[in-house]
């Protein structure tokens, strides 16, 4: 029997991320009514171990819980999946390995948002996103130049700011985040790419000028989703077992 579409968010990375991914989803559906939004089962557990933590060699690794929660969401019947936390994607292909139901990958939305660019791009992003490589080798495959927040930035700015998001400080939030940004724009970036989820959130609270040239990967995910769920229409086939990774049409 074919499922309806269902999207699953593997949240909690952080609660207020998750929320703020599923407000964008809400107000960029072109809907007249309840009925005509899209159905989302959400898992926004935020006990998973921390990723940036376990990335600099401390603490437990958060990929068990990662996968109970993928797990709960296959179970609950969701036909795509999204995580609205970039760093998160340094486990997305043993995610994608796991699940029934393909992934998107946020760094590919982005990409497809970002389109091309007549200049630097600056990725603001904690320090295992940069290690990982996830926008990185995208732009460098398009031929997109990039700039990179130095380790004094990330450790006087970023990290800080990035928690102060998570313990709802986002005023001091976007106050630092806002100096990563300009750091970035110090050298050279013509855009930037906001790779944490708790970025944008910090610098609208700021009403930061940063956002005009700003890409919000949680945005653009909020984009992948709804071209899926236009083009699977009422009632999607089943997903099937794989690679557990969908691409994301540009």
């Amino acid at each position: 029997m074919p499922h309806s579409p269902l999207i699953g968010v593997l949240g909690g990375m952080g609660p207020l991320a998750t929320v703020d991914f599923l407000h964008k989803l809400i107000l960029a559906t072109p809907a007249g009514r309840d009925q005509e939004h899209v159905a989302t089962v959400t898992w926004n557990v935020p006990q998973i171990p921390d990723r940036q933590h376990y990335l600099a060699g401390h603490g437990d690794s958060p990929l068990p819980a990662m996968l109970h929660g993928i797990r709960q969401l296959n179970a609950a019947g969701a036909t795509r999946i999204v995580i609205p936390c970039n760093t998160a994607h340094h486990w997305f292909d043993a995610l994608a390995a796991a699940s029934p139901a393909p992934l998107l990958h946020i760094a590919d939305a982005t990409l497809a948002a970002l389109g091309a660019s007549d200049g630097p791009v600056g990725i603001i992003a904690s320090r295992g996103a940069l290690q990982s490589g996830l926008y990185q080798q995208r732009l460098a495959a398009r031929g997109i130049p990039y700039v990179l927040p130095s380790e004094a930035v990330l450790a006087q700015a970023f990290t800080p700011g990035c928690y102060a998001v998570k313990r709802n400080a986002l005023q001091l939030g976007g106050e630092l985040l806002q100096q990563v940004g300009e750091a970035l724009r110090q050298h050279g970036a013509t855009r930037l790419i906001l790779a944490c989820t708790e970025v944008p959130l910090a610098l609208a609270a700021v009403n930061s000028p940063l956002q005009a040239i700003s890409i919000d990967p949680a945005q653009a995910l909020v984009q992948a989703v709804l071209r899926y769920w236009q083009q699977a229409g009422s009632a999607a086939p089943e997903p099937g077992a794989g690679s557990g990774r969908a691409t994301v049409a540009p």
